[in-house]
């Protein structure tokens, strides 16, 4: 701590862009402080290295490497089904979204395409998967800055999410739903029944989140012009998804490049300008509410048929019923289970994303011929924006620490490859 005769020699606060560089010089008050990952409000193994002047942050070191993961190895000696089980590993507050975007990946290179069914099934789970990471980032922004019964509300939405899930395929968390050229389980009546329940009740739930937060005084002190994120800054950083979006960078790949059946749906694409805290708090509160739009007319103009490609391409395994009544499914599981041949792939490369929950989700593969990857790389959306930290964050006190972190919703699982 500074002695009395310590001399300060801190300046004005500033702009952002003053921000950026005014506190760049070492003063005698300056020490370094571990944020994480021991800390609650890191949330997982994040570290961050504090530079501080009193309460004032002058500069942030990310600091990752603590799960030594290796997932983009793991690709190179598992199948193309059998890694599904890692991407869930990835973000794991909404794996499903990682096991599309995988198997969309996957898909490309083979040159397939899903039946309507299984395509319209994976934007339904896809857009749940949203709402529920959404309700994860919101409520932990709100449990960071006091708002510990906006954090209880929203987590009993995200449970329900969740039993529909379970509903679905038998896990609630980490579901390895996806396969390649479709779903391991067709929807139910059931599940169609709780997705609808859950259309109706969330809207007076997420009016009631709203009515806790979003003109909570103590809540927009803290966040509003906190952590500005300039349009220019955004895309000079590679930044998508809601952090993007609440700069102004009007890009979501579900409009811009479409995939799956999201052509069929309408839906809004919610941006703010002002790119603070409180600007991608509101993006992620609004595009819950168009998730739930798209799930809706997903699910009640929901096609009939089957959910996997046909038996002639030998890619995905067969029903049952195929298996014990027809030959075609009997050679087909044996081709692909018994004699352990799985899917081929051409020598080939290819890049697919995916507009996931924090932006976008690219998975680059080479193949050459084998049933594993050659090579394959990941683009995860927190390994940008965990390196906007420093940016965001010099300038402000130490308390704006949590609520810029909270903001960004990093994932750590995505960010050691």
């Amino acid at each position: 701590m500074p002695t009395d005769q310590t001399q300060s020699k801190a300046r004005p606060l500033g702009d952002q862009a003053t921000r950026n560089i005014a506190y760049a010089e070492e003063t005698d008050y300056v020490w370094t402080l571990n944020f994480g990952p021991q800390h609650p409000a890191t949330h997982t193994t994040l570290r961050l290295v504090l530079k501080l002047e009193g309460e004032r942050v002058l500069d942030a070191m990310p600091d990752i490497g603590y799960l030594h993961s290796g997932f983009e190895k793991i690709a190179e000696h598992l199948d193309y089904n059998q890694y599904v089980t890692v991407t869930d590993r990835m973000n794991y507050v909404s794996p499903i979204s990682n096991n599309i975007g995988w198997h969309a990946a996957v898909e490309t290179l083979i040159g397939i395409e899903p039946t309507p069914r299984c395509k319209y099934i994976r934007v339904i789970v896809a857009e749940l998967a949203r709402i529920a990471d959404h309700l994860v980032c919101c409520g932990a922004m709100g449990l960071d800055t006091g708002a510990f019964t906006f954090f209880l509300y929203a987590f009993y939405e995200r449970e329900m999410i969740y039993d529909i899930f379970e509903t679905l395929c038998g896990h609630r968390f980490t579901n390895s739903y996806t396969r390649v050229g479709g779903v391991t389980h067709d929807m139910t009546p059931q599940v169609i029944e709780k997705i609808r329940a859950f259309i109706q009740r969330f809207p007076k739930m997420h009016a009631d989140l709203e009515k806790l937060l979003v003109r909570n005084k103590i809540f927009v002190d803290r966040t509003k012009g906190v952590g500005v994120l300039s349009r220019e800054e955004a895309i000079a950083t590679g930044s998508s998804g809601p952090i993007a979006r609440a700069s102004g960078v009007t890009r979501d790949l579900r409009k811009d490049e479409p995939y799956l059946a999201y052509e069929d749906f309408d839906f809004h694409v919610p941006c703010m300008t002002t790119g603070d805290t409180y600007a991608r708090f509101l993006v992620r509160m609004r595009e819950m509410l168009e998730s739930l739009k798209i799930v809706q007319q997903a699910i009640e103009n929901l096609p009939p048929g089957p959910v996997n490609i046909g038996l002639g391409d030998r890619i995905s395994k067969p029903d049952p019923a195929d298996v014990y009544q027809t030959i075609e499914g009997t050679i087909t599981l044996f081709e692909l289970v018994m004699k352990n041949r799985g899917i081929r792939v051409p020598c080939e490369e290819v890049y697919v994303a995916t507009e996931a929950p924090n932006g976008e989700l690219g998975f680059y593969l080479v193949g050459d011929g084998s049933d594993v990857a050659y090579r394959a790389r990941c683009r995860p959306p927190s390994f940008f924006h965990f390196a906007l930290f420093p940016r965001l964050i010099r300038g402000h006190t130490l308390s704006d620490v949590v609520a810029v972190l909270g903001s960004l919703n990093i994932i750590a699982a995505e960010l050691d490859r």
